[in-house]
Order: C-alpha cells, then structure tokens, then sequence
C-alpha cells in the first residue's frame, strides 16, 4: 500500500508533534512543511530532515497535491484551511477547534460529507488510557454527578505569546474548555440545558472585547452539574490550578497528579494530560456512619507522554482513512462541545445564563 503524503501546516507545540509522528510512521510520507516564521525550518532540523518549506499555505496545497492535510494553526485559520483542502480531495487532521464560529464548523462537517473525505479532530483526551478509565470510574459513581476541572496556565516566555496570539481569536474557556466539556459529556451521556460563565480581563495585553480568566457552569438534563475554569498570563495562580474531580451518590474518583500539579509546571504542555493516579473513593457507610472500603489507587505510573499521546491520535487518523470509518459522531461530538463553549462565551459578555 502506498504511503498517504501528507501536508503539515503549522510547525508550532502541536504541529511539530504530529509532524514527529507522521515522520516515525512509514504509512505516511510529509510531503512540505507549511509556517509563517522560522518553525519550519527548526522543525525540519529537529527531524534531521528536508522537507520542502512553504509560507504559503494555497502554494503549498497546489505544489505537493498532498492526499492528506494536518492542520495545526491558530483557530482563526481552521475553517479556511480545512475547506480548501477538502476541496482539494484531502483527508484531515484538525487541532481542536474545528473552526472559531459555530457557523465555521458546520460548513466543514456538511463539506466532510459532500467530498467523502476524512476529518479527525484533536480531542486528546480521547485517545489516553487514564482519561478513559477517569471516565469509566465517573459512570459508577451514580448519577446526579457534580464535575470540576480545572487547567490554569501561569504562562511566561513563549508560551504567553502562544495564549496572547490565540486570545486574538478565542477565550481560554473556549479554547481548553472543549477538551473538559467534551469530558463531562462523555461522563453524564446527557443533554446539556443551560450554561453560566464568568470572566475577567486581567491585562491590556489582549483586545478589549476578550478575557484571560473564565469559569463555565453547565446544568445536564439528568440534573448533574459540572465547572470548568481557564486562566492564561504571568499573573495567573498556580495553587489549585489542576482540578480534575468527579463526584455522584456512590463516591468520587479524582484524578491526582502530584508531579504534573507541582509548581511552575502549569503551562508546559506535558502537565495538560498526566494523570499518574486516579483515587477512588466509596461513599458505602456502616450503620454508625463509618465508611466500609478504604479508597483505592489506581496507578497510572505507565501512561504515554505528550508525544506518545500524538502518536496515537495518528494512528487513529490512518485508521480512519484505510478502514474507512464513519466519523459522523466524532463531527458531531466536536461540534457539540463548541457550540456548548460558545454559549459560555456569550454568558461571559452578557451576563446572562444561557439555555441550550
């Protein structure tokens, strides 16, 4: 079977990343790497190799004619990025977002559908062990449930200009929050019915219009409820800032990270997904009120890195295109949670609960 050739555009955390797996896998063959600054050409150093560069993306699509397009840019390219390579007849991988409007997702799904073509969102949670077993524990523990999470990144360094250059288009609730929304739907398979959001604008550094500190609550038909908070910026807090709790009638299950949790690890990327232990806890009590099990720990001690992790999500993508497989839910999925953190958003700037 001949390799899939693939175009990457955006050489950045998560574009350089992919661009390492697809270079490690011998299904597919990158074809030209596509950036704006410098990224390319310390990507292609990294890889110790020489792949074709371009600045350009359209010059890019037209010269390789690529079978597959991976797209990793700042959200507010997404939507032209992703229709022009399904007009193309190219397969995608797409960082989450989809797209930065409501309207811009759905525009890609109905064009995935008219083409035929493949589109793989990066929602990575879904491809980790741990976050999969915390969800599994999540649906034992009964139901109304009560969810809180948490990602607050004191950012400084490059990284405070990767968050000032994605607020340009997108608040952090909505940003990371998709990941932790997409989470808690997963959790209480139920309907969302009505959001509350909240947030704060801590630095002229960003537009006028947008905030770098936001907390979203969601209501669930079921009657379970969840919070997600995101706080971007040097003057960000790092006691508490990774939360991942679940409760219901039965117990709680926690995820614990004491190493990724430690301080001054907030904003690198390998922290985002370590769980290392998730605690069990059992809410069965004795006629005196003692409890009857002792908490168990469940050791994630082997759980794959950031770069493993992306791994994965591209075997799942080749999959996808060899077996052919019907990513109608995976759309879908992506869209609802944008769509939930969209009126998070708009709860934000008008201050009212929104109904869903």
């Amino acid at each position: 079977m001949k390799s899939i050739r693939i175009l990457v555009v955006g050489c950045g955390n998560m574009g350089a990343s992919h661009a390492t797996a697809y270079h490690h896998m011998p299904e597919f063959e990158i074809c030209g790497l596509v950036a704006r600054g410098d990224s390319k050409i310390k990507l292609n150093t990294t890889l110790q190799a020489d792949y074709p560069l371009f600045e350009d993306f359209d010059q890019a699509l037209t010269t390789t004619k690529p079978d597959a397009v991976c797209i990793s840019t700042y959200p507010d390219t997404h939507e032209e990025f992703a229709l022009k390579a399904l007009e193309a007849g190219c397969h995608i991988f797409i960082e989450k977002p989809l797209a930065d409007t409501v309207l811009g997702c759905e525009k890609i799904i109905s064009k995935a559908h008219q083409t035929g073509k493949k589109v793989v969102v990066g929602y990575i949670l879904r491809h980790h062990p741990s976050w999969m077993r915390f969800i599994e524990e999540a649906q034992k523990m009964g139901k109304p449930l009560v969810m809180r999470m948490n990602l607050n990144q004191q950012s400084q360094g490059y990284m405070w200009d990767v968050h000032r250059n994605l607020m340009k288009s997108l608040s952090p609730i909505v940003d990371c929050g998709v990941h932790y929304i997409d989470v808690m739907c997963q959790m209480t398979r139920s309907k969302p019915i009505w959001v509350s959001a909240i947030g704060a604008r801590l630095t002229d550094d960003i537009a006028i219009d947008n905030y770098n500190y936001g907390q979203l609550q969601i209501r669930f038909e079921d009657g379970s409820v969840g919070w997600y908070e995101a706080g971007w910026g040097p003057m960000i807090s790092e006691t508490a800032f990774f939360i991942k709790d679940v409760f219901g009638p039965k117990g709680s299950v926690s995820i614990v990270a004491k190493d990724a949790g430690a301080s001054g690890k907030s904003d690198h990327v390998d922290s985002h997904t370590k769980t290392e232990s998730i605690r069990v806890h059992h809410a069965d009590i004795d006629a005196k009120n003692n409890f009857l099990r002792k908490d168990e720990w469940i050791d994630m001690a082997d759980e794959p890195d950031h770069q493993q992790l992306c791994d994965r999500e591209q075997q799942y993508f080749l999959m996808a295109i060899q077996e052919n497989i019907d990513l109608t839910d995976h759309m879908n999925d992506a869209l609802n949670s944008l769509r939930i953190a969209f009126a998070c958003d708009d709860s934000v700037k008008t201050g009212e609960v929104v109904r869903l």
